[in-house]
């Protein structure tokens, strides 16, 4: 496990707020394979706030993914959703808590707004 990816769940409740605004409530089990173990994070999930364990128990749905990919998407160079199209990382259960989950993951190194972008390109903004 590497440390960008304990970061990672350790900021999810600080960050819960205004990542979570939408009305879903659920529990995500989230299955890291690393050589021959596994490694177990159960996210609850409700409007305003999260709960991170090491737990494995009743969930609403599971991800299973390698924990090089998963440390790939914490520091924004690869995509959740991309990964699961590419059969990458493996995902059962309600999607919607996959789709409200990965709202976490930060955006690719170097991305812009093109909100901005195009205020710049009119000359809006310096």
């Amino acid at each position: 496990m590497t440390e960008a990816t304990e970061r990672f769940f350790e900021s999810l409740p600080a960050r819960a707020p205004k990542v979570l605004v939408s009305p879903v409530s659920g529990t995500m089990q989230i299955d890291l394979a690393e050589g021959g173990q596994t490694v177990h994070w159960l996210v609850h999930l409700r409007p305003g706030e999260i709960e991170v364990s090491r737990d494995r128990g009743p969930a609403d749905a599971i991800w299973y993914t390698s924990a090089d990919l998963f440390d790939r998407l914490v520091t924004g160079r690869a995509q959740a959703i991309s990964s699961v199209l590419r059969n990458e990382s493996s995902f059962s259960g309600d999607i919607v808590l996959f789709l409200l989950f990965h709202r976490f993951f930060p955006d690719p190194p170097g991305t812009r707004d093109p909100r901005t972008v195009a205020r710049k390109q009119a000359g809006r903004l310096p």
